[in-house]
């Protein structure tokens, strides 16, 4: 049997051992002399780990209470538990929380990716908190910021012109703001696992990597119906992008300036994928950049080649944004309202970038933003802590 002594090796166990301390008080108690004895095999999904009791089968005995504590790994966060029956979990959606043993049970704990802790738009910026609900500030003429206050269990946002689109643990959408072109017909979607929301089209990514494009077609940018073992989306204002499970991209759209010009061998080993106006941007495992697209709307935004230990990238209008390994960040592009202004951020986690804001988020959950501020979407998130 393990002791409580051995929580000292993990980095939760200042937070946790007064709760487990009680757990195992109360268990001691119920359980002595009960009988019989039930088996707990705990087993957890990529992104994270149980570290209390750990993973395996545990043999307790009938009634004990026991403290069940899962970390996610970075770029990560807990989901829920899960297992043929989890009546007896105190809080399925909660990481430290117990089971009440009574019968033999096996459980996981899930995690999900952090696609994104925050979005932006055209002239606005959404945030995921903690708790899976959603805050939004800026532009807000067809209610795309004021109609995600009443939004649960949300697990990444993203935002188009006008509209914003979230995903819900259990794979729905939700969609609010500009429907002119159907953008936000997304009732009927499931088992989705990530969104991208262009100018006026709303995509989705489904579980089995197939994806389903909604909105202004007028380009072909929706044409995604064939697409297959996708791992990734990304919408431009005009064009669709996917990444596909062996690193290699595909993309459908307006492609006047070669923005999907991406189904090539140059663009191979790519990890992310990112759209702008008139240019997508991938980044390669190595922690390279390729770009596309351009053309005559060149404002340097494709000028990434020499970048390098890059971790993630977003893409705005006219303008590129790396998170480097380090926590800094590196910019390329339009900077006519001060959009590319990230060199002095530190310990960012994750970025975004719209129309002319970029948006990061820091360690600690504290937000930052840069650009046009015409509707306080970059002084409007001074106030979030999203962790």
């Amino acid at each position: 049997m393990k002791t409580i002594l051995g929580l000292r090796r993990y980095p939760l166990a200042a937070r946790v051992s007064m709760f487990l301390v009680a757990l195992a008080l109360i268990a001691g108690m119920v359980s002595c002399g009960a009988e019989p004895v039930f088996d707990l095999t705990i087993t957890s999904t990529a992104g994270g780990s149980v570290l209390w009791p750990g993973e395996g089968t545990f043999t307790y005995y009938d009634g004990t209470r026991i403290g069940l504590v899962a970390e996610p790994e970075a770029g990560y966060r807990f989901g829920e538990w899960t297992g043929d029956d989890v009546g007896t979990i105190d809080d399925v959606y909660d990481a430290t929380t117990a089971i009440t043993m009574d019968d033999d049970y096996e459980i996981t704990a899930n995690f999900a990716r952090v696609i994104s802790m925050v979005a932006a738009g055209g002239y606005h910026t959404v945030g995921l908190q903690a708790d899976r609900t959603v805050v939004a500030v800026g532009h807000d003429g067809y209610d795309q910021c004021s109609d995600v206050e009443d939004w649960m269990d949300i697990i990444q946002v993203a935002a188009g012109s006008y509209h914003t689109v979230g995903v819900a643990f259990n794979g729905t959408v939700f969609a609010v703001g500009d429907n002119s072109e159907d953008q936000c017909e997304v009732g009927g979607w499931g088992n989705i696992t990530q969104v991208a929301a262009g100018y006026s089209h709303t995509v989705g990514l489904k579980s089995d990597g197939k994806v389903f494009a909604v909105g202004d077609n007028s380009e072909g940018q929706c044409e995604v119906g064939g697409w297959g073992n996708i791992t990734q989306v990304a919408a431009g204002d005009h064009h669709t992008v996917g990444l596909r499970s062996d690193g290699t991209v595909v993309a459908v759209g307006l492609n006047t300036s070669g923005q999907c010009a991406v189904d090539n061998d140059d663009w191979t080993n790519i990890k992310q994928v990112a759209a702008g106006q008139v240019h997508t941007v991938g980044l390669k495992y190595d922690g390279s950049m390729i770009s596309a697209g351009c053309g005559t709307e060149d404002h340097g935004q494709c000028d990434v080649a020499e970048w390098w230990n890059i971790k993630q990238v977003a893409a705005g209008s006219q303008h590129t944004v790396g998170l480097k390994y380090t926590g800094r960040c590196v910019a390329q592009g339009n900077n006519d309202e001060g959009q590319r202004a990230v060199g002095g951020w530190e310990n960012i986690m994750w970025i975004a970038a719209g129309y002319f804001h970029t948006v990061g988020v820091d360690a600690d959950g504290k937000v930052f933003a840069v650009g046009l501020d015409n509707y306080g979407q970059c002084t409007g998130v001074e106030t979030w802590t999203l962790s």
